[in-house]
């Protein structure tokens, strides 16, 4: 691998007589690991079930090594039903770093693909609101299909500047990250790609990008809140320097301690250009390839002064409710017997969607989804959605079939097959009645399908398809 003569220059000074392993760390294969979706089966039960070899990582409870030339998790049926993420190591560290308590309102407002906003929606335990956003419409169907393969139902995803969420959210959120845009030196191993985007790109272009959300972060925040901030990248000015930003933006921000692991540099206060910087940047931390199993990182910790308010800012979003005046839309929910809040139902342009609690309004403001899409009114039938299916447990649908997740039928379904069951009697667990059917794997949730005198009408969603 070739490294610009800058970039070697600056990490020399950076790692003295550790330079060269880290060199050498850049042509090791890379560490691959999983996180387990909390909101759908503990840490406990999945090790039971898992068909991998895993390996605890040490900053993540929730996350685990597997090797991946003896295994492919993004090609079993336990994937598909959103039982785990595919995250490079080190970037399971922001979201398990950030305290987030059941109830806070919180702030992911550089979320695509998801990987950090699924893991504070599993903190969050369904209670309280999660924002995720991103300024890249290309880059939000990525992270929509993450928070419903999740199962998230307490989400809004906005597609906004940090400006405009700022209008809207001011003194909003209890507990704001940050992972934010970078010029990607940890992640040189990853692609060489990166390599190359540094040589245009620099480090100039992403310091400017960082200072413009943070000047309009730090508005979000409530009194008492918390700002975790973090980079895939190692200069100094766009992560010492920017912890120091943030604490010139608003004195009130003391840096936080983070849990140290083998392997975990410290900040480095001397690093910094800001005169006086503060000591406590060593209580910040680095992560190195060469130092630890997984790419380059670096997170910070920041909490605000002041007594911690619930009270809201913003107006509440009034919901259109849904009536209860459609046959075909009752008929599907009378088969839904735990798991929504019908209360919070609403109904517009023959859409039904499930609306989070005390969901704001946020007028003029690009949201793309608010709560879960539910399903559609077509020619007077319901069309269940797919991120439907994803909110519910295997007991809150009356018809349901558990396909085991080394079957046939399994793959069939995955790939968008209609299933005949005759024949199949092995594979699945009891034959469901006639009409719309849960379809499960080991008893979690995979999507729809239509059941009629032993053929299943596959309803798995095209987008999200298996691959042959």
């Amino acid at each position: 691998m070739r490294l610009p003569e800058e970039y070697e220059n600056k990490m020399k000074r950076l790692l003295g007589n550790e330079y060269d392993a880290y060199v050498s760390s850049l042509s090791l294969p890379m560490y691959s690991c999983l996180r387990v979706n909390t909101l759908k089966v503990s840490v406990k039960e999945f090790l039971r079930i898992s068909p991998f070899e895993l390996t605890p990582v040490p900053w993540s409870s929730n996350s685990f090594y597997y090797d991946a030339s003896e295994c492919t998790p993004s090609k079993h049926p336990f994937y598909f039903a959103g039982l785990y993420y595919l995250q490079e190591p080190s970037a399971t560290l922001p979201a398990a770093t950030i305290d987030i308590e059941p109830g806070d309102k919180v702030l992911d407002i550089c979320a695509a693909p998801g990987g950090k906003s699924t893991e504070l929606a599993c903190k969050l335990k369904g209670t309280g609101l999660l924002v995720s956003n991103d300024i890249s419409a290309s880059r939000l169907k990525a992270l929509q299909k993450n928070i419903e393969i999740f199962g998230i139902r307490n989400s809004i995803i906005t597609c906004e500047a940090p400006d405009k969420l700022a209008e809207s959210f001011k003194g909003y959120f209890d507990k704001i990250l940050i992972d934010a845009p970078c010029s990607g030196e940890g992640m040189f191993r990853k692609s060489s790609s990166m390599i190359t985007a540094w040589k245009q790109n620099g480090n100039e272009k992403f310091i400017a990008i960082q200072k413009e959300i943070l000047r309009e972060v730090v508005k979000m925040l409530k009194p008492g809140g918390t700002i975790l901030y973090s980079t895939c990248t190692f200069d100094p000015r766009e992560d010492e320097d920017q912890v120091m930003y943030l604490k010139k933006l608003d004195p009130g921000l003391h840096i936080e301690p983070i849990a140290k692991h083998d392997g975990f540099v410290d900040g480095n206060p001397q690093w910094s250009s800001y005169e006086n910087a503060d000591e406590k940047l060593s209580e910040t931390v680095h992560l190195f390839p060469h130092k630890v199993k997984g790419e380059g990182h670096y997170v910070s910790l920041l909490k605000s002064d002041g007594e911690r308010d619930n009270s809201s800012t913003a107006s509440r979003y009034t919901i259109q409710k849904y009536k209860g005046n459609i046959p075909e839309i009752n008929d599907f929910l009378s088969h839904v017997v735990s798991g929504i809040n019908k209360d919070n139902l609403e109904y517009r342009n023959d859409k039904l969607y499930l609306i989070p609690e005390d969901s704001p309004s946020l007028p003029g403001m690009r949201i793309m989804r608010r709560g879960v899409y539910l399903g559609e009114l077509k020619k007077k039938r319901f069309e269940p959605s797919q991120s439907f299916a994803m909110i519910l447990s295997e007991k809150d649908f009356d018809n349901s079939i558990s396909l085991k997740s080394d079957s046939t039928l399994c793959l069939k379904y995955l790939k968008g097959e209609s299933l005949i069951l005759e024949g199949y009697e092995e594979e699945f667990d009891k034959t469901p009645e006639n009409g719309w059917t849960l379809v499960c794997v080991d008893h979690f949730p995979l999507g729809f399908a239509k059941m009629t005198n032993g053929t299943m009408k596959n309803k798995y969603l095209s987008g999200w398809r298996m691959m042959s």
